[in-house]
Formats: C-alpha cells, structure tokens, sequence
C-alpha cells in the first residue's frame, strides 16, 4: 500500500463513524475503496489516488459499545484543498459498512501545514534579525506591516474559527484559516472561515443577522460548498474566486475585483448551472401560539391598506403600504420572515417576497399558492 511522505501531506481528513453491528478494520478500509469507487471519475478513485502517493495510509481506530461501532478515521492527502473536500464529501455518502448500517460523518479537514508555517514565519523572523545590518529598511517595513495584518487572526464560537473584525453589518465567508490570512493580508478585514465542508452553528447564527457574502474557490468543489451553505443558512451574495484559482492564492487586487463581482445566490445559481436553492421557508416553523399571534396582528392591521413586516421573533420591522411593499423589500436590510398584508395577495408581491427569502405570508386571499411561501388565511 502507497504511502505519503510526511512532508507532503498537506491535509488530514478526520471522519467519525458509526455503525449498527460488529465491525473489523478491514470492513471500513473495504467501504472506503469499494463505496466511492466512480462517484468522481478515475482521477479522484481512492484506491488509484492511493497507488500514487497522493492518499496516504489510512488510519481506522474502532471501540465497541453495546451493539454498535463506533470509530475513527484519519485520511492524510497531498491533494490541494479543493480535490480534497471532494474525497471528503464522498466518503459522507457511505451507508453500509461491511455487513451493517453506518454513517460517517466528517469532523475536521486539518491543515497539516499550520505548524511547518508557523516555525517558518519564526525561524525567518530570526534569521532576519541576523542580517538586519545588510537588509534594506524597507523590506524590514512591509514585513512588519505583513505580520501586523496576518497577526489580527481572531477565533469565533465554540469551533475557534479563524476570523478578522465581525462587528460590522456585513461578513464575508470563506473556506478555510489560510483564505482568511490571505484576505486579512489585502486590508479585508470582516471574513470569517469555515474549517471544512459543513458550515459551522456559529457562523450559521452569524447569516441570521448580517449581510452575507460567501467567497468560493473557482472550482467544483467550490461550487458543491456554495450549494451547502446555502441550502444551511442565510446568504445574500456569492463571490468566486477565477476559474481554476482558490482564495488562499489570489492577489490583493483579485481579491478585491472578484469581491466586487458578487452577484446574487440565484444568479450565482444560475451562472453555474447549479439546481435552485431551496427556499427558507422550508426550515421555519410556526407554533400554535405564533399563529395566535398572527391572527391578532392581521385583524388589527385589517382596513389599513399596509402590510406588516416581522422578523424571525414575530417582533415588528417595518409597517408600509401594501403599494410600496415590493419596494421595501428589495432594500430592506434584515431578513423578512413574516408578512401580514390586508387586502389580495399578488403574484408580483409573493415574487418580491421569494426574493427577500420570507417564510410566511399571511392575508384573507392570495391570487395565486403556486409558491413555498407558507400562505396563512387566519
């Protein structure tokens, strides 16, 4: 079996796994090959990866518990970031280890090269120290001036992410730690990473109150990231980096140009032939006591001609004319989750509403239910 030199992996995938029944090394080893075998061509095949030292050995470490296995698994890879979430996402689609149900889930993607970096950028600051007589004083400058960009690495939630300045209204999220030092170095402070394939709870509460713009790898796996996220949380705009380029690459200069591209979530859609972003109001339920509310909330605003929009809390953002509703939602800042509307409910109204990403509309008539925004006579 081929093995990776240590000094050329670059990522370490670690997987949990769980599995309903007893279960050897040779069985996870077995479904890793057999079960991605042709899900993403000959070039990214496991087993052909693995002949040429691109995948290293896979380690698998598994303990018993009660009639289930549970499991460990670590894949080292000299691949690049994106080939590497792609693996990493194949693996995901295991359903059955040797003769049982199981489910693998990925943890972490490591970036192995963290620590090497860091005894580098330490190492060269002492050897610089020692030639600091016959250096010009202004490379000493812009290194300094390097360091004290790249040094403003903050760590959000209980995940630690890499991050800059999330205080504003507006953050930018990308990939991984490295996309984050690269955006910092060109003067992009509000960027957060993260860490992987699956995006994190913390920066998914960070979508419910900012202006989101999420900054991709011009890859396919970039796009398979994008189709996750959006799928998990609340984004506004897409930007890419060029075709065949990750973030961590890019120039200062091309990471402002290609943040200045964004477009929006269906355009990027669209653009890159990707399936329809699922609508938000699949995930946003109401209790009993919400439809309550509601109902109180719609008879008081009947006769007014105005619509009433509310946010996730049902609390009050905005009251307008249902004439200038369509407006209001294309320049209204925080995420409408509910709209109450007296009088009929128009197909260019639901429209400007599936735009806006609302869940809920709620009125006494509706020209049309061709739509999945819940409609709610109450």
């Amino acid at each position: 079996m081929a093995k990776v030199s240590p000094v050329s992996i670059k990522y370490m995938v670690h997987a949990n796994l769980v599995a309903e029944g007893a279960l050897e090394k040779p069985d996870v080893i077995g479904a890793l090959f057999g079960q991605t075998e042709g899900l993403l061509g000959a070039e990214l095949d496991l087993r052909e990866l693995q002949k040429e030292g691109k995948i290293g050995r896979i380690e698998v470490q598994l303990e018993r518990n009660e009639k289930k296995t549970m499991g460990k698994i670590q894949i080292p890879t000299a691949l690049d970031q994106s080939e590497t979430t792609l693996i990493a996402a194949a693996i995901e689609t295991i359903e059955r280890v040797g003769p049982c149900d199981a489910q693998i889930e990925i943890g972490q993607i490591e970036d192995v090269r963290g620590s090497k970096r860091d005894y580098i950028i330490e190492r060269a600051k002492k050897l610089m120290q020692q030639l600091s007589d016959e250096t010009d004083s202004r490379e000493i400058s812009n290194e300094i001036k390097e360091s004290t960009k790249t040094s403003n690495v903050q760590e959000h939630g209980d995940e630690k992410l890499p991050c800059g300045d999330l205080s504003g209204e507006e953050i930018i999220i990308v990939e991984g730690r490295a996309d984050v030092i690269n955006l910092l170095r060109a003067g992009v402070k509000n960027c957060i990473a993260m860490n992987g394939t699956k995006l994190p709870k913390s920066v998914q509460e960070l979508t419910k109150h900012k202006k989101v713009t999420l900054f991709v790898d011009g890859d396919r796996g970039g796009k398979l990231i994008s189709q996750n996220v959006v799928d998990n949380a609340e984004i506004d705009y897409i930007a890419s980096a060029p075709d065949g380029k990750e973030v961590e690459e890019l120039t200062g200069k091309e990471i402002l140009m290609n943040l200045r591209k964004k477009t929006s979530v269906e355009d990027f859609f669209r653009q890159n032939k990707l399936p329809k972003p699922k609508a938000k109001s699949e995930n946003f339920e109401l209790k009993e006591a919400d439809k309550k509310k509601l109902k109180e909330l719609s008879d008081k605003n009947q006769g007014s001609d105005n619509a009433v929009i509310l946010d996730s809390d049902l609390e009050k953002i905005k009251s307008v004319s249902v004439k200038s509703l369509n407006g209001t939602l294309k320049r209204i800042n925080k995420t409408p989750s509910v709209i109450i509307i007296d009088g009929t409910v128009t197909v260019p109204i639901i429209k400007s509403a599936e735009d806006a990403k609302c869940s809920v509309i709620v009125a006494k008539n509706f020209a049309t239910t061709d739509t999945k925004i819940q409609l709610l006579s109450l």
